[in-house]
This record gives C-alpha cells, structure tokens and sequence, in this order.
C-alpha cells in the first residue's frame, strides 16, 4: 500500500526530494518576509474569487471568507517557508488533510488550484525565479497530497465497520 507521500509525489510528477526543497533555503526571510506571502495569498485568492472560467472551482470557496482564506494561506505559508509560527500560535497543527476535509479535494481542483498559483507566483515580483521552481514544486506535491487525503478519506467512509454494530 502506497503513503500518502508516496501517492503525491506519483501523481505529481514532483519527488520528495524535489517537493520539500524548499527547506534547503529560508525563503521567509529570502523573499523579504511576510508582506511577499500577503501578496501572493492575496493575488492567489483574487484570482480563485474571480474565477469566470471555471465556476465549478469558484463554487467550492463560496461559503468561506476571501479575507480569512488569505490571512489562513499567508501565516501557513510563512510558517512553512522559516518564518514565525503564526499560523500555529492562531489555529493550532496546520493538519492540511483534516482542514481540507470539507472540501472536494480531487485530481482536477489541485490543477486548477495549481494553475491561480502558478500565475500568482508570476505576479508577485519580489518572488525571484529560483524560489518560484522550488516554492511550486512544493504546492503541486501537497496538493496531490490533499487529494490522496480526501481519496483516503472517501474510501473509509465506503467501508463499514465490521465493529459497528456490536
């Protein structure tokens, strides 16, 4: 049976060695600390928001809020790239699967998903190019991640516990 890694970096096409490259570098401090990580977040959520070709994906942040939603993505991100653990000190462990367990986490939402922050990241200047690659390999790893999550998640919902009526 395969990890839940190991799915992720299948599905991907991104290696473990590939995806968390990004703790070979302080990118917290690299890019210039947290207001690069408000800006991509914000970019990134005005993109998911605005979202007119695909309103299937736009449909699946309808009941969150825009400004919690950046707030949520910045502090994790600047956390995971070496800055203060903000996004702990304010909501606990990040637990990404559990915390994404409301929504349809599938093989099509990760792309789109991936596809509003690859075009954040190229519109956020203060990200220089090296730190993009690295910074991308990581978001498409974890969003596969995610989907071998939810799909872990579906499947044990489908398997009735043999204990369950004792």
């Amino acid at each position: 049976m395969q990890s839940l890694q190991e799915k992720a970096s299948e599905w991907s096409g991104v290696g473990a060695e590939d995806a968390f490259a990004i703790d070979t570098t302080n990118l917290f401090d690299k890019l210039g600390g947290i207001p690069t990580f408000v800006s991509l977040s914000t970019n990134f959520y005005n993109r998911v928001y605005d979202d007119v070709e695909e309103e299937w994906f736009r449909s699946i942040f309808q009941g969150s809020d825009k400004e919690e939603a950046i707030r949520n993505q910045y502090e994790f991100f600047v956390q995971r790239m070496g800055g203060p653990p903000l996004y702990s000190q304010r909501k606990g462990h990040p637990a990404l699967i559990g915390r994404h367990r409301p929504f349809p986490v599938t093989h099509r939402a990760a792309e789109r998903w991936l596809h509003h922050m690859r075009l954040a990241l190229d519109n956020t200047p203060e990200i220089d190019p090296d730190s993009k690659t690295k910074m991308m390999n990581f978001f498409r790893h974890t969003a596969f991640f995610l989907v071998a999550g939810d799909e872990l998640k579906n499947q044990n919902q489908r398997v009735p516990c043999k204990h369950a009526a004792q």
